[in-house]
């Protein structure tokens, strides 16, 4: 039996998806874009089995469709759809970071013989377009489903087990329960990192020393500030009113830290890091989430001539993939000098084992 998959928008997420799917037996991936450059830069990278800028060509007798887009465009994309003659059975599910308006909107669309069922892999990189697309994106992730009660079970299999495919793990949760969870562990810290950001740089306008001094810890713990404004435009007015319930709160613990200060309650503080340390202890380290886990390695060197480049050396003969390389100046807050940050776990699991026996501690 032969299953057409197609996906609008192949870029990291989509495109990553289709290379889960492509080349498994009886599987077609179909890849669509409005540009015909983007169409084949599909084809050029062997992303996908086709490529077309038309979306009725790419929608007939598909199977599955996954709708890749920016969340601010999954509305429209859904009206498309519906004035299409879709295969009867098809599938369509979405990979936006927003479950509850998606699903408002699916059922105020006139979708004929199709189920849609929203979906939100919980996977990313630092990088993005096509040409940061992986096989291994999704492995170790959480890929969540958020069916409505409407939803057939039989839909519901039908897609969780074309995700196997990703190696992710699937996990079911009610919509509205999505975007709670995923508003307090991405989009807060987005909203807090991006606030804290724009407040140092206000300090900075009058003393630039605020910009020179803000090197390791706080440049590592604000990094998610540095995302793309306007996909977080439309996710956070996505989330609008979770947001808000949520930075309540958040003025909420900003005002228990104030009383603590004006108090002087030295054991009020070590409470709220002895209570924030030990549930940070729980959470996994070493599952893929929203957020992209830093693969950062610390080490001191001398200075002196050509000992960064024999670092580099070493690590490329050694087949380690260096992503980036970083002279630290302010010491302060690393344990090192020299930062070496890796793509993936497993460079940065040898990159600490290779250290050391050329002569480096490794820190991370």
């Amino acid at each position: 039996m032969s299953i057409k998959i197609t996906i609008f928008g192949v870029g990291l997420i989509g495109g990553s998806l289709a290379l889960c799917f492509k080349g498994k037996p009886g599987i077609t991936v179909v890849g669509h874009s409005i540009f015909p450059e983007e169409v084949q830069k599909y084809i050029d990278r062997h992303v996908v089995d086709i490529a077309t800028t038309s979306m009725e060509e790419a929608a007939s007798d598909a199977d599955f469709i996954f709708l890749c887009v920016p969340v601010g465009k999954l509305a429209s994309y859904l009206q498309q759809l519906s004035q299409m003659t879709l295969k009867e059975g098809c599938i369509i599910t979405d990979v936006g970071s927003t479950k509850a308006s998606i699903a408002a909107c699916a059922k105020q669309t006139d979708l004929q013989n199709v189920t849609f069922i929203g979906g939100h892999p919980m996977a990313g990189s630092e990088r993005s377009g096509v040409e940061a697309a992986s096989s291994i994106l999704f492995e170790n992730a959480y890929y969540v489903l958020t069916p409505e009660e409407n939803v057939s079970e039989e839909a519901y299999t039908r897609l969780a087990d074309l995700l196997q495919h990703t190696r992710a793990q699937i996990v079911r949760v009610d919509p509205k329960q999505h975007d709670d969870i995923v508003g307090a562990i991405s989009h807060l810290p987005h909203l807090i990192a991006v606030a804290l950001v724009n407040q140092v740089r206000q300090y900075n306008e009058n003393n630039t020393l605020y910009q020179s001094l803000a090197a390791g810890g706080f440049r590592d713990i604000t990094r998610i500030a540095n995302s793309d404004p306007y996909i977080w435009r439309d996710i956070l007015l996505n989330n609008k009113d979770v947001l808000l319930k949520l930075l309540q709160d958040w003025n909420g613990q900003v005002e228990s830290f104030i009383d603590i200060l004006k108090r002087e309650d030295g054991e009020g503080i070590v409470q709220e890091f002895s209570q924030a340390g030990a549930f940070r202890s729980q959470l996994p380290e070493r599952r893929k989430g929203m957020i992209t886990s830093l693969y950062d390695v610390y080490i001191n060197v001398p200075d002196t001539p050509g000992i960064i480049g024999r670092i580099a050396t070493e690590l490329g003969n050694h087949e380690l993939n260096l992503s980036n390389l970083q002279i630290i100046e302010s010491r302060e807050d690393v344990p090192g000098v020299l930062r070496l940050s890796f793509r993936n776990e497993k460079d940065w699991d040898r990159a600490q084992q290779l250290l050391p026996t050329l002569g480096f501690t490794a820190y991370v």
